[in-house]
């Protein structure tokens, strides 16, 4: 089995944390997005995974390292690949060519989800959907009566399914994907002036493809500053949930007359005094808190915060704050001292 993920967008929505680390390293209660990704969809799948392909932009041999021991982390090879052009989700696919054999997973990056499914890989193809109050808001499929697809239907303005395309796609044959996804290529076959997957998928179901669903029990956004604090203390709350609480604290943080409301992420290194973290804050590697109160927030490595009542936050790399009640999004090295 083989996993791509396409993941050279610039995450524009999540500035200023982006232009200096591209979005799916961003961390989520202590570990980058597409590393949760990476993890989540190998406890579904039922088999070995050989290799997994990051297709990125010019992110640089830093990023690509941290990618590379992300797949071994799950015992898998990885690959980079480069897509030079946002051509659209067919192209980026195709960026990969050389894994698009046997069985394949295609997985967007920023997508995150928790499921308690086992993947059936028998079916010719699955993609993964979650129900949803505002299906047109979503691309969105239609079940025949044996819950085969019927059809792909994007953003519908009258009612036509509530089960939502999370972005996660499932192939028993890679090679017949590889195909269809270079005939738009060849063809010039867009939407929206990109090349999209979801024409493939729907010329491979008018060859006779039969296409199933599985449903995820929660799927979590990352496409904003407000979206990737609620996904951190979502993620935060499963842990409660499956009793892995415990294993959030690092035994080499500092925390001195502080009080933690789980659950919370603190990393090792991590200096914590006279304050009050929590419930659902992320706390990175060495960052240094004082004197501050903070909730549902995200603190990435090394920042330092001082006499600071702080909510509803995302906080960048080494930036250094002080002062009064605010609820921030503030970039890497950035500083706001008052």
């Amino acid at each position: 089995m083989n996993i791509i993920i396409p993941m050279a967008g610039m995450g524009k929505r999540l500035r200023p944390h982006t232009l200096t680390t591209p979005k799916p390293l961003l961390p989520v209660a202590g570990k980058p997005i597409v590393q949760r990704l990476v993890e989540d969809i190998a406890k579904v799948i039922a088999e070995q995974i050989d290799e997994i392909a990051f297709v990125i932009g010019e992110f640089g041999k830093e990023v690509e390292n941290q990618l590379l021991e992300i797949a071994q982390s799950v015992g898998a090879k990885g690959s980079i690949h480069y897509q030079h052009e946002a051509l659209g989700t067919a192209h980026a696919i195709l960026c990969a060519e050389k894994l698009l054999v046997g069985k394949v997973v295609v997985a967007y990056a920023d997508t995150l989800f928790r499921a308690d499914f086992k993947l059936d890989d028998h079916k010719e193809g699955a993609i993964w959907v979650k129900q949803v109050a505002t299906p047109e808001q979503f691309g969105v499929v239609k079940l025949n009566d044996d819950g085969s697809i019927e059809g792909f239907y994007e953003k519908p303005k009258t009612f036509i399914s509530d089960l939502a395309i999370i972005g996660i796609y499932y192939f028993r044959d890679g090679e017949y994907l590889h195909k269809e996804l270079q005939y738009l290529l060849d063809q010039k076959i867009t939407t929206g002036g990109e090349y999209g997957i979801t024409d493939a998928l729907q010329n491979m179901m008018k060859k006779g493809t039969r296409f199933h669903t599985e449903s995820v029990e929660a799927w979590l956004d990352c496409g904003n500053k407000d979206a990737t604090v609620d996904t951190n203390k979502q993620v935060l709350a499963f842990a409660m949930e499956d009793d892995q609480f415990e294993d959030l604290i690092s035994d080499e943080a500092d925390i001195e007359d502080s009080l933690i409301v789980e659950p919370c992420f603190i990393g090792k290194g991590a200096v914590i005094t006279h304050s009050v973290i929590g419930p659902y804050v992320s706390v990175g590697e060495g960052a240094v808190i004082h004197q501050s109160v903070i909730r549902n927030s995200i603190i990435q490595n090394n920042a330092v915060i001082e006499g600071k009542l702080l909510q509803n936050s995302m906080i960048g790399k080494y930036a250094k704050l002080t002062g009064q009640f605010d609820e921030l999004s503030l970039g890497d090295y950035n500083e706001l001292l008052s």
